[in-house]
C-alpha cells in the first residue's frame, strides 16, 4: 500500500476569513481590558507565591504534556510554586462541572484550561476571567499567533486566554494491515467512498470497521461529516443567527452519519477515546475519527507511523482544518493574578510551546517555533494549519459554547439510541435558534 495515499492531504486553500465573536459579555469588560493592559512588568524568578492550576489533563500524553509545562514553570519562575488542580475525565466533562461550581462559589483557580473560542463566551458573560491582551502582546502577538487564531478567540476587542496548541478534529486514524486484508487501497475521496469502503473491510470479517466512543466522540465525528457535506464556507455558517440546520446539506449529513454508525461498535456514554484507537491498534477495527492527541496513544503502544497506523482527511474534507486550541486564562478574583500571568508567559512562550506539544501530539499554536524536531503527522499538521481553510470544532467549543454544545450532545445522545433522523434535524435547529448570536 502506498503510504502517500494516507497521509495528511495538504489543502491549496487559504485560510478562511476571520470570524470574531460578538454579542458576548457585557459593559465590564472593557474595563477589565484596560486594566489588564496596565499590569505589572514580569518579575525576575516570578511573582511568587502559589500558582493553581486547573485542568482535566490527569492521564496519558495530556499529563505528560502538563507535566513539561510544570517543569518548565518551576526552572523559569522559581519564586512560584506550581499545584497542579488537574480532575479527570474525557473532554474535561467532569473537570467543568467541578470548575463552574469553584467559580459560582467565588473559589478561582488561579488559571484554568479552556477550549479556546465560544466555549469561554459563559465564563466572559459571567464577569468569571478577564481579558489578557497584555500577555498576548508581550508573548509577541499577531507576530507570533496567526492572526486568524486571534480573531477566533477575540470578543470585543478583547482576548481571554492564551492558547497552548492547536489540535485537528477531522483526521482518521487507519490500520494498514486492516484495510490492506480486506483489499482497500486507496484513500476514499467522499462519504460515499467510505461507507463503501466500510462494507467491504465488514464483508472481510471485521465486524465494526469504525470504532466510536461516548457521546462527546460521536458529536466529533458528527462535525466532521457536517463539514464534509457542507464544505468549510457552509460549515462556518451554521454558527450565525439565522442559519438553516434544517437544510438538505445537514440531512444529507445526518443521513450518513446514521449509515456510518451502522458500522460501529456500540458504546456508552462514558466510554472514553483510547480504547477506540487501541482497537485500530490491535485489528480488530480498521478506523476511528479522532483528534491528533491520538499520536500520542500510538507512540504509547510502539505503533510506527506509516507503517502500524496511517492516516487521513475524513473523506471529503481535504483542504479543511477542523480547527480547535487549549487555552489558559486569568479568572477574575484568582488569589495570585501575578503568579497567573507568569503560568501564561510560560505556557505561550516557544519554548513552552515546544515542550507541551510534543508530549500531548498538538501544535504550538505560534507559528514561531521550528518543526524540525517533531515527528512526521506533526509536521504534515503544523504545515496545514497555515495552508487550509480554517473551520471550528463543535465538541470541543470553538463554534459554540457550553450550552449550546450540551443541548447538541443530548441530541446526538437521543439519536445513538433511536437513530431518528428527523428528530436530530429537529433537535440540532433548536439548539441553533436558541443559542446563536
Amino acid at each position: 500500500m502506498d503510504r502517500r495515499q494516507f497521509l495528511i492531504g495538504l489543502g491549496t486553500a487559504g485560510v478562511a476569513g476571520a470570524v470574531t465573536l460578538t454579542g458576548c459579555g457585557d459593559d465590564s469588560s472593557s474595563t477589565a481590558g484596560e486594566e489588564a493592559t496596565t499590569a505589572p512588568p514580569a518579575q525576575e524568578g516570578g511573582a511568587g507565591g502559589e500558582v493553581g492550576v486547573f485542568t482535566w489533563w490527569a492521564e496519558g500524553s495530556e499529563k505528560e504534556g502538563l507535566d513539561a509545562l510544570e517543569g518548565l514553570f518551576e526552572e523559569q519562575y522559581p519564586n512560584n510554586t506550581f499545584v497542579n488542580l488537574a480532575v479527570a475525565g474525557g473532554a474535561g466533562s467532569s473537570a467543568k462541572a467541578k470548575l463552574a461550581a469553584d467559580l459560582q462559589n467565588g473559589n478561582p483557580p488561579d488559571s484554568f484550561q479552556g477550549h479556546a473560542g465560544a466555549e469561554l463566551i459563559d465564563y466572559i458573560d459571567a464577569d468569571q476571567i478577564v481579558p489578557v491582551n497584555d500577555v498576548i502582546e508581550e508573548l509577541g502577538g499577531a507576530d507570533v499567533f496567526p492572526q486568524d487564531l486571534l480573531d477566533r478567540i477575540t470578543v470585543q476587542d478583547d482576548i481571554y486566554s492564551v492558547p497552548s496548541n492547536v489540535h485537528r478534529a477531522n483526521v482518521v486514524w487507519a490500520n494498514p494491515k486492516v484495510l490492506a486484508d480486506a483489499g482497500v487501497s486507496e484513500e476514499p475521496a467522499d462519504l460515499d467512498a467510505w461507507l463503501a469502503d466500510m462494507q467491504t473491510i465488514q464483508d472481510s470479517g471485521i465486524q465494526t470497521p469504525i470504532t466510536v466512543g461516548g457521546t462527546w466522540t460521536q458529536v466529533q465525528l458528527f462535525e466532521t461529516i457536517l463539514l464534509s457535506e457542507l464544505g468549510a464556507e457552509d460549515y462556518n455558517a451554521l454558527f450565525s443567527a439565522g442559519a438553516d440546520w434544517e437544510s438538505e446539506g445537514v440531512k444529507s449529513a445526518v443521513e450518513k452519519y446514521g449509515r456510518i454508525l451502522d458500522f460501529a461498535n456500540t458504546a456508552s456514554d462514558g466510554d472514553d477515546w483510547p480504547a477506540a484507537i487501541d482497537a485500530v491498534i490491535e485489528g480488530s477495527a480498521a478506523y476511528n475519527v479522532m483528534g491528533d492527541w491520538a499520536v500520542a496513544q500510538f507512540a504509547s503502544k510502539d505503533q510506527v507511523d506509516g507503517e502500524d497506523y496511517i492516516y487521513f482527511p475524513v473523506p471529503g474534507t481535504d483542504g479543511v482544518f477542523d480547527f480547535l486550541a487549549d487555552s489558559f486564562t486569568l479568572p477574575n478574583g484568582a488569589s495570585n493574578p501575578e503568579g497567573a500571568r507568569d503560568w501564561l508567559r510560560l505556557v505561550g512562550s516557544a519554548e513552552g510551546q515546544k515542550a507541551f506539544n510534543l508530549a500531548k501530539g498538538s501544535i504550538p499554536a505560534r507559528t514561531d517555533v521550528a518543526s524540525d524536531d517533531f515527528p512526521p503527522y506533526q509536521q504534515s499538521a503544523m504545515q496545514a494549519f497555515t495552508e487550509d481553510t480554517i473551520a471550528s470544532s463543535i465538541a470541543h467549543g470553538a463554534a459554540v459554547n457550553m450550552a449550546w454544545l450540551s443541548d447538541m450532545s443530548t441530541a446526538m445522545s437521543k439519536f445513538y439510541s433511536g437513530r431518528d433522523q428527523e428528530e436530530l434535524v429537529s433537535d440540532l435547529s433548536a439548539a441553533a435558534q436558541t443559542y446563536a448570536i
